[in-house]
């Protein structure tokens, strides 16, 4: 019996041992993800026509390095509009770069507004060895919102647009920055341990090992904060910031019900559209029409029009 017994122990610690170990590797790849190289996204937004070279190359910009509370440099390009005293600030995804964001500059000039786009910390040409899904990030995004407001004014209207972890990171920074005068949150996450916990069901059939938890704990000693602590949904009742939710209703990155469960949360003026068909950060590419109206619509809604 006094055998079994140790066995079985013997068994249970190898097994948490091993289980520690995976955890480890799994925070390790979650919060050093492998990048994509800058030029390498440049050239596949080209290639899939997201953007014209010619076009960017006849834009005025100005290349801009901004100071992080971190330590280190924020890579990004500012697209002056006709000295506009609106502006928006771009946030691309998870191991992109700013050249996804290119795309919505067009967009957005023709409405009157300057626009920033900027890499997250270690993405891009952007400092900093590690990511965070927006628990850091969403500093560095006011960072930018301070340059801004330093170089064009302290009465620029500042709005947020971000993809993806891009949008979680904007939605986060609307709950510490209340000078954001409204948000548009493209495929982003309600929260990040909720999930994981959907992506390890989904894809491993993992549903009750408690996996997630011990890598958010690891996550928490080494890099001080734990997924629970990347939660938008939580703080959205508390926050009177003007939020369009966008989402695609065939993403199965990020389950457009997250979307629909933060519209629920939110409180105050608010506005929500599910694109039909549309993948993961498609929605703009596939149904720009429409994505167009949804955002005229809400921008008329807070009481901004175009210049």
């Amino acid at each position: 019996m006094l055998l079994v017994i140790e066995i079985i122990s013997l068994d249970f610690i190898i097994l948490l041992i091993l289980s520690i170990l995976l955890c480890y590797y799994l925070s390790c790849r979650i919060t050093h993800p492998q990048i994509k190289r800058y030029e390498d996204t440049y050239q596949w937004e080209i290639k899939h026509g997201t953007i014209s070279k010619d076009k960017i190359i006849a834009l005025e910009k100005e290349e801009v390095f901004i100071s992080s509370p971190f330590g280190y440099k924020i890579h990004g390009f500012f697209f002056p509009c006709c000295n506009s005293q609106k502006a928006i600030i771009v946030c691309h995804g998870y191991t992109w770069s700013l050249c996804g964001s290119i795309k919505y500059v067009e967009m957005f000039q023709k409405k009157g507004f300057s626009v920033m786009i900027y890499d997250h910390r270690n993405h891009g040409k952007s400092g900093g060895k590690d990511t965070s899904f927006g628990y850091y990030e969403k500093f560095d995004l006011k960072a930018c919102s301070d340059w801004i407001l330093n170089s064009l004014g302290e009465d620029i209207l500042i709005g947020l647009l971000g993809e993806s972890m891009g949008a979680g990171t904007a939605l986060q920074n609307i709950a510490i920055d209340p000078r954001i005068s409204f948000c548009i949150a493209d495929c982003g996450y309600s929260d990040i341990y909720t999930l994981f916990k959907y992506h390890m069901k989904r894809i491993f059939k993992i549903k009750r090992l408690p996996l997630i938890a011990i890598t958010s704990a690891i996550t928490k000693l080494r890099k001080g904060w734990s997924f629970k602590d990347v939660s938008p949904i939580k703080a959205l009742s508390e926050i009177d910031t003007p939020v369009l939710f966008i989402h695609g209703e065939a993403d199965e990155v990020i389950p457009n019900w997250m979307s629909k469960d933060m519209y629920k949360a939110k409180r105050g003026i608010k506005g929500i559209y599910i694109a039909p068909d549309a993948a993961h950060v498609q929605t703009f590419i596939n149904n720009k029409q429409e994505y167009e109206k949804v955002l005229d619509g809400f921008l008329k809604d807070i009481g901004i029009t175009a210049d």
